[in-house]
């Protein structure tokens, strides 16, 4: 069995080796605590990151340097997921829970509507939280979104199956190995999802519904849509379609030979572009 150790080892490793001065806070909230990793000046226009399912935030590396440059990184690692944030208060256990989950982050580290830039579950997060009360977010850029505007392919879910039914290292790196093709993936990384998919084992994501229609045509926050163009986790070309028809105002781009588990990784200077021209 591998040991909680060797997880906090891999994960703080990796935080080492970002490319700038970071420091973790703890956050409390009524969930428990929430680990936010914090970067850029403070004087920074503040820019709050959810990973996807399982990636922790570590999996920023190749992107938190320029995102610091201009923008107070807040990078979170989602409660109730994989990571350094301990589910050990109010059980988190609805939509509703979420929203005040991060009501209390943000409250805590005094930001009032950050831009939010969200990765596939973290997107669902950052677009259900947007239309919950857009007044808590300034502008939101989700990337590679999965069951936003277009659900999981079958042959996705198909290979993540076994993960979702009991996940281990092997598992996990063979669902990453396979939507990825092995390109693109930072092995510190995958080293760090691979143990906490060991560690956590079936974790108890709060999963918010697909936004309907009506729902999408009431967003005001104004929204970039950065796909993933080698995604196997959907037809990136049929979610830009639905992007278009369910949310006209939002800006779609599409960047080629990405898949979806490496979009925060590479090619980092695409993925910087696209994030600072949604973000500001």
């Amino acid at each position: 069995m591998t040991a909680v150790g060797d997880f906090v080892r891999a994960y703080d490793s990796l935080l080492a080796d970002w490319p700038v001065d970071v420091t973790p806070v703890d956050v409390p909230t009524p969930f428990g605590s929430t680990r936010v990793n914090v970067c850029g000046p403070e004087s920074g226009a503040p820019l709050l990151l959810l990973p996807g399912g399982g990636a922790t935030s570590t999996v920023w590396v190749a992107n938190v340097a320029a995102l610091a440059r201009s923008h107070r990184v807040l990078a979170v690692d989602v409660m109730g997921d994989v990571g350094r944030s301990a589910n050990d208060g109010a059980p988190l256990r609805t939509a509703p829970d979420l929203f005040e989950w991060l009501d209390a982050v943000l409250d805590h580290l005094g930001v009032t509507a950050p831009a939010v830039v969200g990765h596939s579950y973290g997107a669902m997060i950052a677009l259900a939280y947007a239309l919950h009360d857009s007044r808590r977010v300034d502008r939101l850029a989700l990337l590679d979104p999965t069951s936003c505007f277009a659900g999981l392919s079958a042959r996705y879910l198909l290979h993540a199956a076994p993960v979702l039914i009991r996940p281990t290292e092997r598992r996990q790196r063979r669902l990453i190995r396979w939507e990825t093709a092995g390109a693109g993936v930072d092995p510190r990384w995958l080293g760090v999802t691979a143990l906490g998919a060991a560690v956590f084992g079936r974790t108890t994501l709060v999963v918010p519904s697909r936004p309907t229609a009506d729902a999408l045509a009431g967003l005001t926050v104004p929204t970039t849509v950065v796909l993933a163009g080698g995604s196997r986790a959907h037809d990136a070309g049929r979610v830009a379609e639905n992007v278009g028809r369910l949310l006209p105002s939002a800006t779609v781009t599409t960047i080629p030979g990405v898949t979806h588990h490496t979009l925060p990784m590479a090619p980092a200077a695409d993925v910087d572009a696209a994030i600072l021209a949604a973000v500001g």
